[in-house]
């Protein structure tokens, strides 16, 4: 379905830091012939922001519009085929918007990492967003692209070789970068619910709390996202030691929705798990073992630290939102996630994705500026139901063709015993 809307994409929260970033990749990479509009609370900050674009986004049209005024959301959904949105914590600022577009026939993509967010517009809006063909594509930048692309291709490479389905699938993670204070305040947002009702740990902990039929799920027994353990377990070709992966308990969440919305393509009984990478040297065992264990405790006092004593104490030690890293620090960031899987017929296989840049800002505004362009201009059939989607399950290969061109790595390779 090609919406005939007023502007081709809009990008809301322009003026934040990752919003900026990512309206400055699109001035580079977006057709000299999109209509593309800039977003926020600001007139003077989005006008200041243009001005900084160059010529490229001189025509760029700018739109004021809270998150707490509905009607200025609703207006905005209405003029534009997609909107993304950096504006977070997204289950604080972000139902509005996804509303309006749900409402529209908008296709939306954000950058979240919160589970109890994504889960709340599954439930709210994604019968809504089937009816109007809005693609409602939530987790567009370093969660949770590369991990649900990854395994999407390497399912796809078997399906092609007539190799099964996939069995069991690890993503080993190597991250240089730092994280942003949105995604701190995001993590924030989602302890003060669970504060508030103890309930929601239940969805946080549960490995398939996204499917679209958590009653079709199968019982594998326990899947946790905490790891400690050699390398060489995951495949002989690592070594040194793999941890706890911050974000994994999110990403292995949307990539089991995505196997779930494609009609549980990749198997039935497959298993899912992210660990990232601790290195090889002397002190890589101490150095997986501290992360692993204050991965767990902060698991475990989350919800305490997002009050009182505990709540000023971070706030003292954590970056602002909206702040980010100069430039050079963001140049010299990179992130390479290896997966490794293995089908029904015992073919291994090995999925690469790479790129240079700080994963939390740098890569993460080509992830969403590329998302937001697919969404916008790739009119694939296969990819045309509406919902509350994921990227594989909404844009697939196309997106992955898109990154591969804008000097990302992505290769799928079979593994010869």
């Amino acid at each position: 379905m090609t919406l005939r809307r007023e502007f081709d994409l809009i990008i809301y929260g322009a003026t934040g830091f990752v919003g900026r970033l990512t309206a400055g990749y699109l001035a580079g990479a977006a057709p000299a012939t999109a209509r593309i509009a800039l977003a926020g609370r600001s007139l003077d900050k989005l006008r200041a922001i243009r001005s900084e674009l160059g010529d490229p986004a001189r025509d760029w049209s700018l739109i004021v519009a809270d998150a707490d005024d509905q009607h200025a959301l609703d207006a905005m959904a209405k003029r534009t085929r997609v909107v993304v949105t950096t504006v977070g914590p997204y289950a604080r600022y972000g139902l509005g918007l996804v509303q309006s577009c749900a409402q529209a026939g908008t296709h939306y993509a954000d950058l979240t990492g919160e589970p109890l967010f994504v889960r709340e517009c599954i439930d709210r809006f994604h019968t809504l967003a089937v009816g109007s063909g809005a693609k409602i594509v939530t987790s567009c930048g370093f969660d949770s692209v590369p991990s649900d692309l990854s395994v999407f291709l390497l399912h796809r490479r078997a399906l092609e070789d007539r190799a099964g389905e996939l069995a069991s699938a690890t993503l080993v993670a190597t991250v240089r970068g730092g994280l942003s204070g949105g995604t701190i305040d995001s993590g924030r947002a989602q302890w003060e619910a669970i504060a508030e009702d103890p309930s929601l740990g239940r969805i946080v902990a549960d490995p398939y709390a996204l499917s679209p039929d958590r009653h079709c799920e199968p019982d594998l027994g326990k899947q946790s996202d905490h790891a400690l353990r050699r390398a060489r377990g995951i495949d002989p070709s690592l070594s040194g030691w793999v941890t706890t992966f911050i974000m994994a308990s999110h990403n292995t969440k949307i990539v089991r929705r995505t196997n779930g919305l494609l009609g549980w393509a990749y198997g039935k009984r497959f298993r899912y798990r992210e660990v990232m990478y601790a290195g090889t040297s002397v002190a890589a065992p101490l150095i997986a073992v501290l992360v692993a264990a204050g991965l767990a405790t902060l698991a475990r006092l989350g919800p305490t630290l997002s009050r009182g004593l505990g709540k000023r104490v971070v706030d003292r030690l954590v970056p602002e939102p909206g702040t980010g890293p100069g430039e050079r620090a963001r140049d010299n960031g990179f992130f390479t996630m290896q997966t490794f899987a293995r089908t029904t017929t015992g073919t291994r296989y090995r999925a690469m994705f790479a790129a240079e840049g700080d994963p939390g800002y740098k890569a993460t505004a080509v992830l969403l500026g590329e998302s937001g362009l697919s969404l916008a201009f790739d009119d694939n059939p296969r990819h045309e139901y509406g919902g509350v989607l994921t990227p594989a399950s909404a844009m697939g290969e196309d997106l992955a063709d898109r990154l591969g061109k804008s000097a990302m790595t992505i290769s799928v390779d079979r593994i010869d015993d």
